[in-house]
């Protein structure tokens, strides 16, 4: 039996919503085997983040190193990396294994503000990691961290995608979650055209862990050998059924259903 096998490169949820455990559950509900690199754990539940306790970049290096030494992967992706040492460590060690399909989740801060990444990593984020990736995947806040302009239009969002690609990025896919109206409008740009992805947005608290999920999804369909567009679509359609199918777990902001793409009959 051959089996399509990815790593996850992030953060620990003690809540389970968002990091390495929505990662994994993401994988496995694609038909993917799952592996991960922990880079930091954190204290947090629906109501917030409550402590941050980043993993050394040496135990970091490793736990990558003897994933891909040893059981290798079709594709990996980066949530949560926090330091410019994690960040070096890790692109370090993806290079070393020639680790081509690579989809970074550029995570910056969580939902209640909580500060993920930081201030001095976002260089290293830019000109060590981008350049390695096929895609990232930010949403409004981060791309205008990563490009220093301001996200109003839709004519912004391709302004910020090319400045983005410019870093050496293959393909960026910024999310709309975050814009207004009654529809959410991710935009994938390849370097030459742009696409867009729509969907029906939901009037939910629960959508604790929707960066990291879809990103995650996108990188269990690269791995089973799909095209960057095509992962984008598939990710779309996993991420507005668990929305929409929502949990309603905790108090705060709550996970997004996990399950409810193949409880709907998706396909792997």
């Amino acid at each position: 039996m051959t089996v399509a096998k990815a790593l996850t490169i992030a953060g620990s949820d003690s809540g389970g919503g968002a990091g390495i455990q929505a990662d994994l559950k993401t994988f496995q509900e694609l038909g993917v085997y799952g592996t991960s690199a922990l880079t930091a754990v954190t204290a947090q539940n629906t109501l917030g983040v409550h402590g941050v306790y980043p993993i050394e970049a040496e135990a970091v290096e490793k736990q990558i190193e003897v994933v891909l030494s040893d059981i290798g992967v079709n594709a990996v992706k980066t949530g949560m990396l926090f330091s410019a040492g994690i960040i070096e460590a890790a692109a370090w060690t993806l290079r070393k294994y020639e680790c081509h399909n690579l989809v970074i989740d550029p995570v910056m801060i969580a939902k209640g503000g909580a500060s993920l990444l930081q201030k001095e990593a976002s260089e290293a984020l830019k000109k060590v990691l981008l350049p390695l990736a096929l895609v990232v995947t930010p949403n409004i806040p981060e791309a205008e961290v990563l490009t220093g302009m301001a996200i109003r239009s839709e004519a912004d969002k391709k302004e910020a995608a090319k400045r983005i690609a410019s870093y050496g990025v293959k393909n960026v896919l910024i999310k709309g979650g975050h814009e207004e109206g009654d529809q959410t409008s991710d935009l994938l740009y390849d370097g030459e055209e742009f696409h867009m992805f729509t969907g029906r947005r939901i009037d939910t608290k629960d959508t604790h862990g929707t960066g990291c999920t879809f990103s995650a999804a996108m990188t269990a369909e690269i791995a089973k050998g799909a095209s960057v567009h095509a992962a984008a679509q598939t990710a779309k359609s996993f991420i507005q059924a668990a929305i929409e199918d929502g949990l309603h777990i905790g108090e705060g902001h709550g996970p997004t259903n996990h399950w409810a793409h193949r409880q709907r009959g998706g396909q792997l």
